[in-house]
């Protein structure tokens, strides 16, 4: 069986009883860093002493596998530096491996900075999108941000200290300088910061240097002020180009705010 075990983002406190129990009985523990596992046994004052296997980016794709046959009939711990293993973080390959093997997967819920910075960001919850790290070249993040300009859900995206302030500017020139912005530092952790404003308003903080795990919340674009009938032509244009009709209504309906049931029938009358 596959264990994927949610650790700590930054406060020990949030180490969850069944996460103490499944590391305290452990025998085998693929973890992304065993250095910084070790260090989280002896901070929680685990006394047992598993079999770590490193499992990084760099070696994941062929020791997916191997572990993943093992699992067949012995359990295995998987764990991140920080976080839910397999969401940003090494994981995912060993769980598609493991899936194709026949093992078990499970995972022990927890901390997650993804969430806790959507809860806390004063952004819309019902629907959210998260891109992860944005391309570390100018070129390549613009790009990005171009193609989410018109994205109506929430959106989250991990970033580093050093371009913090660089990605707010393409930001803000991708998605208008009215676009609201979460900027969650540290969470968890003693100096924890949440700094709400446009893009322009948080660049000219960023600039002046910022430290940390960061998390950037931003809200998603305003539905399109299209008419009726403008939208039944973007839905006959996605159909005719291949999309299904009921696919058509549901993508023309999140971008305007108009009802995808209503767009349905209004496609289905004018044929």
């Amino acid at each position: 069986m596959i264990i994927l075990a949610a650790t700590p983002i930054g406060n020990l406190g949030d180490a969850s009883r069944r996460l103490i129990e499944v590391l305290e009985n452990a025998e085998v523990v693929a973890a992304e860093d065993t250095r910084t596992t070790q260090r989280l046994l002896r901070a929680l004052n685990i006394e047992n002493r598993p079999r770590l296997i490193a499992l990084h980016d760099h070696n994941e794709k062929h020791k997916a596998a191997e572990l993943a046959a093992l699992a067949v009939d012995q359990d295995i711990v998987v764990v991140s530096d920080a976080g839910m293993p397999a969401v940003s973080d090494p994981g995912y390959g060993l769980v598609a491996a493991a899936v194709d093997a026949g093992a078990t997967v499970t995972a022990i819920p927890g901390p997650s900075a993804v969430l806790m910075a959507l809860a806390i960001s004063g952004m819309p919850t019902d629907r959210f999108t998260f891109e992860g790290f944005l391309p570390r070249k100018s070129g390549e993040r613009s790009q990005t941000l171009r193609m989410l300009a018109s994205e109506p859900r929430t959106m989250i995206f991990f970033e580093s200290p050093s371009r913090l302030a660089a990605s707010l500017a393409d930001m803000g020139a991708a998605f208008g300088d009215d676009r609201r912005i979460a900027v969650c530092r540290e969470l968890t952790k003693l100096y924890e910061e949440v700094r709400r404003g446009t893009a322009a308003e948080l660049v000219a903080w960023a600039e002046a240097g910022v430290k940390g795990e960061i998390v950037v919340v931003v809200e998603g674009a305003a539905p399109l002020a299209v008419s009726a009938d403008d939208a039944l032509a973007q839905v006959q244009a996605l159909v005719a180009s291949g999309t299904r009709l009921k696919d058509a209504c549901a993508e023309v309906a999140s971008a305007t705010g108009l009802s995808s049931r209503d767009l349905y029938q209004a496609a289905l009358a004018a044929r």
